[in-house]
């Protein structure tokens, strides 16, 4: 005990106790003379709030994450790759977002935000209360891109009636696509030419789309004009089709006005080391709801109405665009060698047709 110091002692009066008492835990003068006026009174602690315990000690809350999601619209839905800055936020809770890896948040307010500049983006998101409690940070990536690409470059030839172009100018992992009703539909070729022969189709359109699904400014070929080169009635003769020159992989068109007793047949030949990936409608108009084709793998089409001569036959229209009709095909039937098509309308209204044909390399 150290000295010169007044022990506490029990045989003082009990207020004068609890005096100094109070005295020792930091109160002043006023303070002792307050409470030795009144009696002690209990501390009652405050009540817990939101994320503390009953002994007022903060507990930690994880909220649950929101979900944040972007539309993709390139090629495929999962390559990360968008022409849309638009991002979708999903909570039940509030939440804030961070563009420069956490650095800086921004509340968020509805259920989407913009990503603005072009580049490769990391998007964080989380959600937060009141009271500073939050989730898990959510984090997608993806490669901003809204620059269209430049125009295809083409370089056109036509003999014969057959109108030849050369396709380049494609950005890395980008594709081209034709149109044949002024751009209502597009439709993605393969390889890099596009032949097309008939008298069916007025105006043909190409354009590219990026990786991103930027679609470059569309490019108008004139087909039905004496100038162009490639305005052909195709034969009406089976035993001297029209012949469409083939000597490349790549897709071709063969288009075409036909009604009854003005049938088309038309020839192509599939070089060696090549087969045909498809065959298939890709435009129909007519009042008319059915026509008839059949396909022969020979130079001229002399199998009359002979079906068991024939590779594929069968009625087309409108419910068979795109319909790949050499799909049942056995592979060797698809290969090198001529094949013959007949098209035609057996019916007294016009009807005018375009059937997309795709060569492609063994190799594929």
């Amino acid at each position: 005990m150290n000295q010169g110091v007044t022990p506490y002692s029990t045989s003082l009066p009990g207020i004068v106790a609890l005096s100094l008492m109070l005295g020792a835990c930091g109160g002043g003068g006023d303070t002792q003379s307050a409470a030795a006026d009144r009696p002690p009174q209990a501390e009652v602690p405050a009540a817990p709030g939101p994320g503390m315990s009953s002994g007022s000690v903060p507990k930690t809350v994880v909220l649950p994450p929101p979900q944040l999601s972007f539309t993709d619209t390139g090629f495929s839905v999962s390559d990360g790759v968008t022409f849309k800055g638009l991002w979708t936020v999903v909570s039940d809770m509030s939440w804030e977002y961070s563009l420069d890896q956490g650095v800086t948040w921004t509340v968020g307010s509805g259920g989407q935000f913009e990503v603005k500049g072009d580049g490769p983006k990391m998007i964080w998101v989380r959600a937060r209360d009141e009271i500073g409690n939050m989730s898990e940070i959510v984090k997608v990536s993806c490669v901003l891109d809204t620059m269209a690409p430049m125009p295809l470059v083409v370089e056109s030839g036509s003999q014969g009636g057959i109108l030849a172009l050369r396709l380049s100018g494609l950005e890395a992992g980008a594709r081209w696509e034709y149109s044949v009703d002024q751009q209502g539909a597009w439709l993605p070729g393969t390889g890099s030419s596009l032949g097309v022969m008939g008298n069916g189709v007025p105006t043909l359109w190409l354009r590219q789309v990026d990786v991103a699904g930027n679609a470059s400014a569309p490019q108008a070929f004139v087909l039905d004009q004496p100038t162009s080169g490639a305005w052909h009635e195709a034969s009406g003769n089976p035993l001297q089709p029209s012949v469409l020159a083939t000597p490349q992989p790549g897709t071709f068109l063969m288009h075409g006005s036909v009604v009854r007793g003005n049938a088309d047949y038309i020839r192509w030949d599939v070089p060696a080391r090549h087969r045909v990936a498809s065959l298939r409608l890709v435009r129909y108009e007519s009042e008319d709801p059915v026509a008839f084709y059949a396909l022969q793998r020979a130079t001229v089409f002399d199998a009359g109405v002979d079906v068991s001569r024939m590779m594929v036959y069968g009625h087309m229209g409108p419910q068979d665009l795109l319909r790949n009709v050499v799909a049942g095909v056995a592979p060797q039937m698809l290969g090198e060698g001529p094949m013959t098509l007949w098209f035609q309308q057996t019916g007294a209204l016009p009807t005018r047709y375009a059937i997309e044909l795709v060569l492609s390399s063994l190799t594929d």
